[in-house]
This record gives structure tokens, C-alpha cells and sequence, in this order.
């Protein structure tokens, strides 16, 4: 039954693969968690066996730390969708997970960067000229000005990219652009600025060829120094030592995005143009960034308006 599942996340639902992976981890752990209540089918599953399931997952045990309120949100979303799975196949003939709901979590607002920071960092992307610098600088400035998550920045093909003009030649125009493929393989159309333009052509022009002769070809846009595809944690190497050399702590690929979110919404971007830039499949997920721009208001406010001093 769990494997079935698990198939008609991947294949029907398009889940990306680390959600699948975090999926069967989670629904392993309930199975176990059933079958050391006694628990060997579905059907006899009641809700008090989901929620002492809820409850284990905040308390942990000597097997399994505790897990926080997003990381037990997670593993209810996947026992719920287990038992509404098992009901529509007919292997149980109710849903005891129904009324369970998820442990509520924190706002957290994302984390921003200034965009005196993005240049320091972007400054900071290694020799001057070198293949690999300019690899880094057109990896930085594609993260930073199309809000991409590292994994559609590193599964970029060079086909992917759409150039209007040389970085010598004309300022860029229409054409200036990426296609992104994001979260349930949607993929999306993205416009790039004027740097992160001429990063991508100064790397695609004078240093991936270069690159590419250590290799035995790939499509991928970003390479390795040996040729291949630059891999996640490639990516995530490169914006460390990024951020080390411009002195700054804490930076993370996702911290570019929000930075990019952010930006955005200051400049006076309507949040939903930001949702599809950023691919969110519901503008709620994108309207987050929209309490961190309110919080510059109030400060903005606060520091100019004569009468808003106490």
C-alpha cells in the first residue's frame, strides 16, 4: 500500500524528489509507528492512533529527536494523504486522519540581504577573468536577478538561455531571459537585467567552452572544473566561498531568493507579478514577503514622519 502511494506521488502528483524522499521517510516511520500498536492494515487504524502519532513526532524518542512544528506539519500532510489514498482505493473504509490537524507553526519572515551585500557578494566571486570566476559571478547574478532555487539554477541547459546581445554589443532587450523549471515540473519563463546578462555571456562565450573540453559534453548551462554538471552542493560551495571572501555569514541560496523577493516588492513590484516570477503556485505563499517590505515601512515611517515620534 505504502509503495503504491508513494508511486502516485511521483508519477500522478509530480513530486519533486527530496519531498518524495522526505514522504517515505515519514510514512515508514508511521507504518512502524502502526505496527507497534498492533496496527497491520489500515482499516483498523483509528484516529487516536494518528494523533498519539502527531504526538510522537513532537516528543521523539531514543530512536528519533523531536521534531519541530513545520518538520511534524510535514509528516501529517503525508499521513493524511496516505488514509485519503487507502479510502479511494477501498483498502480502508474511513479516513481516521480527517480531523487530524498539523501542530500550527511560527510565522517566520524569510531573510534578506541588502542589495549593497548581493554586490559585495556577487564582488567577491573569485580571480578576476579566471573560467571558474566568471562561472561563479553568472551562477550569483542568476540566483540573485531571477529569484531561481539552486536546484533550477544548477539544471539549467545551455538552450535555456536567451540572449538578445553581446555584452559588448547591444544593451540587451525582449529576448533577455531563462526558462526555469521548478517544483512539479512547471516550468516557467524568467527576464534577466543587464548584469546578469553579461555575466552569462562574458561565461558563456569566454569560459565554458574551456571548461567543457575537461568533460565529455553535457547540455548543462553551469559545469564543474571537470566538465560535468555543476551539482547542488557545487552550487552551494561556490556561494560560500562567496560569502566568506565578502565577509558576509549566514548567506544560503534561498537567502538570494527572498533578497530577490524582496527587492522586488520594495521597488513597488505587484506581489503577484513576484508570485509567478518566483513560481509559487498560490500568491499566499508569496504574500510573506509582503509583512518584510511592511516592516521597512514602519521603520521608514517611523524615522522621517514628524509625528511619529512618541
Amino acid at each position: 500500500m505504502l509503495s503504491s502511494y508513494l508511486a502516485h506521488l511521483a508519477v500522478e502528483r509530480g513530486l519533486a524528489a527530496n519531498t518524495l524522499a522526505s514522504y517515505r521517510r515519514d510514512l515508514r516511520r508511521y507504518v512502524d509507528h502502526l505496527r507497534s500498536r498492533g496496527l497491520d492494515t489500515f482499516a483498523d487504524v483509528a484516529e487516536s492512533d494518528v494523533v498519539a502519532f502527531l504526538a510522537a513526532l513532537r516528543e521523539g524518542d531514543d530512536e528519533h529527536p523531536a521534531l519541530v512544528a513545520s518538520s511534524a506539519a510535514r509528516a501529517v500532510s503525508a499521513v493524511r494523504g496516505l488514509h485519503r489514498f487507502a479510502l479511494r482505493e477501498g483498502v480502508a473504509g474511513h479516513d481516521p486522519a480527517h480531523e487530524v490537524r498539523p501542530p500550527r507553526q511560527l510565522r517566520r519572515l524569510p531573510k534578506a540581504i541588502t542589495v549593497a551585500e548581493v554586490e559585495r557578494l556577487i564582488a567577491a566571486s573569485g580571480p578576476e577573468d579566471s573560467p571558474l570566476a566568471l562561472r561563479n559571478r553568472a551562477l550569483l547574478e542568476v540566483l540573485y536577478g531571477t529569484g531561481a532555487r539552486i536546484s533550477e539554477a544548477v539544471g539549467l541547459a545551455v538552450d535555456d538561455v536567451s540572449l538578445s546581445g553581446r555584452s559588448g554589443g547591444s544593451s540587451g532587450g525582449e529576448e533577455d531571459q531563462v526558462r526555469l523549471r521548478g517544483k512539479g515540473g512547471r516550468s516557467r519563463i524568467v527576464p534577466i537585467g543587464q548584469f546578469a546578462r553579461q555575466a552569462l555571456d562574458a561565461y558563456m562565450v569566454r569560459a565554458r567552452p574551456q571548461i567543457a573540453a575537461h568533460g565529455r559534453g553535457t547540455p548543462g548551462l553551469f559545469l564543474n572544473a571537470r566538465g560535468g554538471r555543476l551539482t547542488r552542493q557545487g552550487a552551494w560551495e561556490v556561494l560560500q566561498q562567496a560569502a566568506e571572501r565578502a565577509g558576509l555569514s549566514g548567506v544560503s541560496p534561498h537567502m538570494l531568493r527572498h533578497s530577490f523577493a524582496t527587492h522586488l516588492l520594495d521597488g513597488g513590484a505587484d506581489v503577484r507579478v513576484v508570485q509567478e516570477l518566483l513560481g509559487h503556485a498560490s500568491v499566499t505563499t508569496t504574500q510573506v514577503y509582503t509583512l518584510v517590505t511592511v516592516d521597512k515601512l514602519r521603520e521608514v515611517y517611523a524615522a522621517t514622519h514628524p509625528r511619529a515620534l512618541r
